[in-house]
């Protein structure tokens, strides 16, 4: 089925699904409605959107994708023909009515320009990590959730030399990077005959002669094979992590990696995080919208003292939202 197909069952919402400019929408069980643009929700009381029309289309738009959303598959999870993804719950496991939450696929990709228009970014950090980047320098970047974490990595990845190959990895394609020579793959976890998991095609990646490897989020085992990688020929490479500080994300990168290769020290795996990354880049969600708030240079694991030497380059002093500073 294609998106035009689509838009007729969600007919209240069609203004909010068109406008390029949200990049969230979000449907409560008590009928009210949110968006999100641009770093920040606000309500939409002019939508009604009658709970049976609601629960009746998104039955048919599963269907049409050949998923199910019913009394017995009452939760749904599902990329919509443009990329969008779409997450439902129905009764009884929320009440009164369905919730519906829609997480949208920008058509066309912000720019360098558009996100230091917005004070997402300052152009003093953008010509700091444009150099990184260039130099090959690994770069993490850390945020919560709605932080902005794509959005950055799809940007700086347009700093990356055009005579180098990309392999890209994700486990919902969105990164839409214009470059020469890319090969994009995404995880198939719903497949049944076909299954293809995060790790599986990121090992698979390592022999399809990357420059450079694109990781969409590390949260699973794979965390050890990407760590290999830049241990492996694989520098300059770029990944995003769900953590709100530069220490949490490399703390939180040992973790996931430990999870993967429990033989291996914790004081190992930071010791080869340590001298692996090179940057980590926070970004977080404020009350002015989404900005990148730090930039910190990792220079080594101190097993001594079991910290990572980090060295803040850019800080904001701006308070962050309550909600994402915890």
């Amino acid at each position: 089925m294609s998106f035009d197909l689509i838009l007729p069952f969600l007919r209240p919402i069609e203004a909010l699904v068109l406008d390029d400019s949200i990049s969230e929408i979000m449907g409560n069980p008590d009928g009210s409605w949110w968006f999100e643009r641009h770093g920040k929700l606000s309500p939409a009381p002019a939508i009604q959107f009658e709970f049976p029309a609601l629960q009746t289309g998104l039955e048919v738009i599963a269907n049409s994708l050949g998923k199910k959303f019913d009394v017995d598959h009452p939760m749904l999870h599902t990329q919509l023909p443009d990329g969008s993804r779409l997450a439902a719950v129905m009764p009884p496991v929320v009440r009164p009515g369905p919730a519906l939450t829609i997480r949208k696929f920008r058509q066309k990709p912000f720019t360098i320009a558009e996100l230091i228009a917005a004070d997402s970014i300052s152009e003093e950090m953008t010509a700091f990590l444009r150099l990184k980047v260039q130099e090959g320098e690994t770069l993490l970047i850390s945020g919560g959730t709605g932080a902005g974490k794509t959005t950055l990595l799809n940007v700086l990845a347009g700093f990356i030399p055009d005579d180098e190959r990309i392999v890209i990895i994700e486990d919902t394609a969105e990164l839409r990077i214009s470059k020469p020579n890319i090969l994009a793959a995404e995880c198939q976890t719903e497949s049944v005959n076909a299954r293809v998991e995060f790790n599986t095609l990121l090992k698979g990646a390592l022999r399809w002669r990357p420059d450079r490897i694109i990781l969409g989020e590390v949260r699973g085992e794979e965390a050890r094979t990407l760590l290999d990688s830049f241990n492996t020929g694989h520098g300059g490479s770029m990944a995003t992590i769900h953590a709100n500080s530069p220490v949490k994300a490399l703390r939180r990168f040992a973790e996931l990696a430990m999870r993967a290769h429990q033989q291996a020290t914790r004081d190992d795996l930071a010791a080869e995080i340590g001298d692996s990354v090179s940057y980590v880049v926070q970004v977080r969600r404020y009350f002015s919208g989404r900005k990148v708030s730090e930039i910190a240079h990792v220079d080594g694991y101190d097993r001594a003292s079991k910290t990572y030497n980090i060295e803040p380059v850019f800080a904001l002093d701006e308070q962050p939202s309550p909600i994402y500073s915890r």
